[in-house]
C-alpha cells in the first residue's frame, strides 16, 4: 500500500513520541513510493462529556499536546514535504464505545480523503478500559486501512544512571571543556608573538587544569546528565539557532534594562507590580528552564515558580505583562529546541483568548 495521506489519534501517552517519528518515516516513504505529497492529520477526539466535566482546562491540555506533537512532527520531517495538520474532533458529540471513537475518525477521513489510520500502540483515550483492539477492528469494518506504531518505547520507570555511550562522554566533556575556558578567560588560548602563533601566558596551566576538571565531570555525570542518545545534526542545529538566540536575548535584556531606568527616574514612579500565571507551549525540563531563566533575566519580570510549564512570574509593569503575553521569548525558545514551525504555535495571549472562547 501507497497511502501517504495518514490519520494519527493523539493522547497523551509514553509511546507517543515514538508514534510520532514513526508515521513521519512512513508517510515520507509512502509519498516516495506514491510520487505524491504527504500529509499528516493527529486529531485529538475531545467529547463533549469530558469538556463539560474539566472545563477549560482539558480543551487546552488538548491544545497544548497538539502543538507539541505537530513541532515534534516538523522537526523529524526535516523539511520534507510532509503536511502537517492537527485538530480537536467530536467536541460537541457524545462518545463512550469503540464504535462511537470509531465513526468520528472514519467521518474525518473521508472529509478529509485519508486513506490510513495509524494507531499510537498505548492510545486509551477512555482511560479506564482497553479501547484500542476494540477501535482498530471498528474503523478496519468501516473500509479505513489501519496500522499500529511499533512499541518500541522505553519503561515510564527507568534508572537514574543509564548505560552510556563514548558520544554522551565526550559530549560533556567538550562542554565541560569550553565552559572551564570561557569563565578563566582562555576560551581563544593562542596569540600571535613575533609572526607565528603561539599559546598565551598561563595558557598551558589553564588548558590542563580544564582538562582535568572537564574529565572529573564527565567521568562522574555522563550517564546521569546525558541520559538519552546524542542526535549530532539535531544538536548542531540547536546550537546554531541558539546562537542567533543569544543576542536576540540580550537586546530584549537592553530594551528592558532601558524601561526600567525610565521608570526608576520618573518623579512618579510609574510601576504596576502584579503576579500572573499561564502554561507556556515548551516542553521538558530543558526548554520550561531556559524560558525561566530568560524571563528572570530581562528586567521588569521575575519567575517566582515553576511546576512543568505552568509559571508563576511577577511583573513590575503593564508594558512587561504584555511584551510576556505577547509570548516574544516564549517564541524564541521554541525555535531553538523545536525549529521554525514550532515558533508559529499562538501566544499566551492568543491562547488565553481561544481558552475564552470556547
Amino acid at each position: 500500500m501507497t497511502e501517504s495521506r495518514l490519520l494519527v489519534p493523539v493522547d497523551e501517552s509514553a509511546s507517543l513520541r515514538n508514534t510520532v517519528a514513526y508515521v513521519v518515516e512512513e508517510a515520507r516513504s509512502r509519498a516516495d513510493e506514491a510520487g505524491s505529497p504527504a500529509a499528516i492529520h493527529f486529531v485529538y477526539p475531545l467529547p463533549e462529556k469530558v469538556t463539560f466535566r474539566s472545563g477549560s482546562t482539558r480543551v487546552d491540555a488538548a491544545r497544548t499536546l497538539l502543538d507539541r506533537v505537530a513541532s515534534w512532527a516538523e522537526e523529524d520531517a526535516d523539511g520534507a514535504d510532509v503536511t502537517i495538520e492537527t485538530a480537536l474532533v467530536a467536541t460537541h458529540e457524545y462518545l463512550s464505545t469503540p464504535n462511537d471513537y470509531a465513526d468520528v475518525l472514519v467521518r474525518y477521513a473521508n472529509e478529509h480523503d485519508l486513506g490510513l489510520a495509524v494507531f499510537d500502540p498505548r492510545y486509551d483515550p477512555i482511560g479506564s478500559t482497553p479501547l484500542l483492539p476494540s477501535l482498530e477492528a471498528e474503523v478496519r469494518q468501516a473500509g479505513l486501512a489501519v496500522e499500529e506504531a511499533p512499541r518500541n518505547v522505553e519503561t515510564p520507570s527507568q534508572p537514574l544512571v543509564r548505560r552510556g555511550t563514548l558520544t554522551q562522554f565526550f559530549a560533556l566533556f567538550a562542554a565541560s571543556f569550553a565552559f572551564y575556558l570561557l569563565l578563566a578567560g582562555s576560551i581563544f588560548p593562542f596569540e600571535l608573538s613575533g609572526g607565528s602563533i603561539a599559546l598565551a601566558d598561563g595558557a598551558p596551566f589553564e588548558l590542563a587544569t580544564g582538562a582535568i576538571s572537564a574529565g572529573i565531570v564527565a567521568v562522574a555525570l555522563w550517564r546521569v546528565s546525558l541520559t538519552s542518545p546524542i542526535d549530532l545534526s539535531q544538536t548542531v542545529r540547536r546550537l546554531a539557532r541558539f546562537a542567533l538566540y543569544v543576542p536576540f536575548l540580550l537586546w530584549e535584556i537592553v530594551k528592558a534594562n532601558f524601561e526600567i531606568a525610565y521608570i526608576v527616574l520618573h518623579p512618579d514612579l510609574p510601576i504596576d507590580p502584579e503576579m500572573v500565571e499561564f502554561d507556556a507551549a515548551v516542553w521538558s525540563a530543558l526548554p520550561v528552564t531556559t524560558l525561566a531563566n530568560s524571563i528572570t533575566l530581562t528586567p521588569g519580570t521575575l519567575t517566582v515558580d515553576v511546576e512543568r510549564q505552568h509559571m508563576i512570574i511577577h511583573t513590575l509593569t503593564g508594558s512587561a505583562r504584555e511584551e510576556l503575553f505577547a509570548g516574544t521569548l516564549e517564541r524564541a525558545v521554541r525555535f531553538v529546541f523545536y525549529g521554525r514551525a514550532a515558533a508559529r504555535i499562538p501566544s499566551p495571549f492568543e491562547r488565553r483568548q481561544q481558552e475564552e472562547n470556547e
